[in-house]
């Protein structure tokens, strides 16, 4: 599947922008990944698989977030480089960078000079946010954004994701601003430039942190195993709770849904023998969140994960699929490897690395009238398509 198949992607980023031009691969477009000579840095971030070309070690960060893309190298320090960035800025519908602010003016390919060689041009620029003259990475951007304030334990330190969260939220912004271009480019003809700040594109992931003060008039803070904001009295509810091979999402609802789940929890225990009779006597038609204090909590919570620690993840799930109940176990990487839905819906894709060997990765994000987006090569080799690129360069458009 190639909706994109018609265009071509200029991809300048650094570590940050990657995954924009992986999204618009994985749609189709021909994406021609440009680094310096010496091959990105983030080539030999960790962790780490033997070289294709035997040159060291290669980055398994570098290779999921360009596979389908084709590679060439650019010196965008000399006359020669930029000349040849300018020739291929003519040609393509995309240029995405994420350079300091400036750069691309100080070559001479500002907005005006790259309008005027390409008036259909998709420019899309990203940046670590308003402080655009800094520096930054997944780390920072994610104490920048309020996103690390709200991880972590209550009492406890700020705490990020173990694997780098921030480029993928700014990736997917940076790829349906260009999107969206092109949706205008199709009625105007005129291309545009789209400036994405890293630091907006993180915060969106907290977009429901207003909701905290609308309803208690409390801003959100870290809660760890807890969720908060859901009660007009402050009551905190279990949201992970431990069972005999790992952990467990659930939590108490309200509504419809949430009252069917309670109904056929206490159900579930009592066949157990692990519910109180209390509990078997409640009316959960009235039942609601909202306004629970916290003993009221604490006093459902206290069987409720009594019980849960007799189950295994399978028992878990097999049990609330059979019920019609909300949860679902707390995966590892390990379990999503081997996940039967993933596994029905072709998720996985073995591409081969163009030295003899395969590696597995996750497809494309959706399937289009039945048929997964595809992972079409490996990520490329360093300057692997210069000849390639150079030479269709050199051919006379049309």
């Amino acid at each position: 599947m190639t909706l994109l198949a018609p265009y071509r992607v200029l991809d300048l980023t650094g570590p940050l922008g990657f995954l924009a031009g992986k999204v618009l691969a994985d749609l189709g477009a021909d994406v021609i990944k440009v680094e310096p000579p010496g091959g990105d840095p983030s080539r030999g971030w960790p962790p780490h698989r033997p070289a294709r070309d035997g040159t060291g070690p290669e980055g398994l960060f570098w290779g999921a977030c360009n596979a389908g893309k084709r590679g060439i190298t650019l010196d965008l320090e000399t006359d020669e480089g930029r000349r040849t960035l300018g020739r291929l800025a003519a040609r393509v519908d995309f240029l995405i960078e994420s350079f300091a602010p400036g750069t691309l003016e100080s070559w001479g390919l500002g907005p005006g000079a790259l309008r005027r060689l390409n008036p259909g041009l998709i420019v899309v620029s990203i940046t670590p946010g308003p402080y655009r003259d800094y520096l930054a990475f997944d780390l920072e951007l994610m104490a920048l954004s309020g996103a690390m304030s709200l991880a972590g334990d209550a009492e406890g330190e700020p705490m990020r994701i173990s694997v780098p969260q921030a480029p993928m939220w700014v990736g997917v912004e940076a790829a349906m601003g260009a999107l969206t271009a092109l949706a205008h480019r199709s009625s105007t003809r005129r291309g545009q430039q789209v400036d994405v700040s890293a630091q907006a594109a993180v915060l969106s992931a907290l977009a429901h942190a207003p909701t905290f003060w609308d309803m208690s008039g409390v801003n959100p803070q870290r809660a760890g195993l807890f969720i908060t904001g859901r009660s007009v009295t402050g009551a905190e509810m279990r949201a992970f709770w431990r069972c005999r091979d790992g952990w467990l999402n659930f939590i108490l609802y309200g509504g419809a849904a949430g009252r069917h789940t309670n109904r056929e929890l206490v159900a579930w225990m009592k066949e157990r023998g692990m519910a109180p009779e209390w509990m078997e006597g409640l009316d959960w038609s009235q039942f609601e969140v909202t306004t629970l204090t916290q003993g009221d909590v604490d006093r459902l919570e206290a069987p409720i994960g009594a019980f849960l620690a007799t189950l295994t993840k399978r028992e878990f799930l097999d049990g609330v699929v059979q019920r019609g109940m909300l949860g679902y176990p707390v995966s590892t990487v390990a379990e999503i490897h081997q996940d039967e839905q993933l596994r029905a819906r072709g998720f996985w894709q073995d591409v081969p690395d163009g030295a003899g060997a395969t590696l597995r990765h996750p497809g494309g994000f959706a399937l289009v009238n039945g048929q997964r987006l595809a992972v079409r090569a490996g990520a490329p080799r360093l300057g692997e398509h210069n000849r390639e690129v150079l030479q269709e360069l050199a051919r006379p458009e049309g």
